[in-house]
């Protein structure tokens, strides 16, 4: 369930996907079976299209890598995580739309040249 411009990110490839990346990381905590999960996909897809280059957009399936879910108290889903420098920044829990998605990124992602 993610497009050409999204990372699947597990347990394993977490540290080095999301916390050692050079760009920001935006992290949708999903699952399957979650309605509002698969409302917000063509969301995702969408943003990270736009943000290519500038945003590295992963999935984590919560039921295959709960240790991650753990890790950063996911209790809700979906919930997004924006991860700059190793750390969470900005936090959405719940389907949002896409225009609140693009806000959260605006604010910690270099704007695109204008040519």
């Amino acid at each position: 369930m993610a497009g050409q411009n999204i990372v699947t990110i597990t347990d394993a490839s977490f540290d080095q996907d999301v916390l050692r990346s050079e760009v920001p990381v935006l992290v949708d905590f999903w699952a399957e079976w979650c309605g509002p999960c698969r409302m917000m996909s063509p969301t995702i897809d969408a943003v990270a299209g736009e943000y290519a280059g500038r945003v590295k957009v992963g999935k984590v399936d919560v039921d295959a890598n709960g240790d991650t879910a753990m890790r950063y108290n996911v209790r809700g889903i979906p919930t997004l995580l924006l991860f700059k420098a190793g750390r969470v920044v900005e936090q959405r829990v719940g389907a949002v739309g896409k225009s609140e998605v693009q806000k959260m990124l605006d604010s910690h992602v270099a704007a695109v040249p204008q040519s």
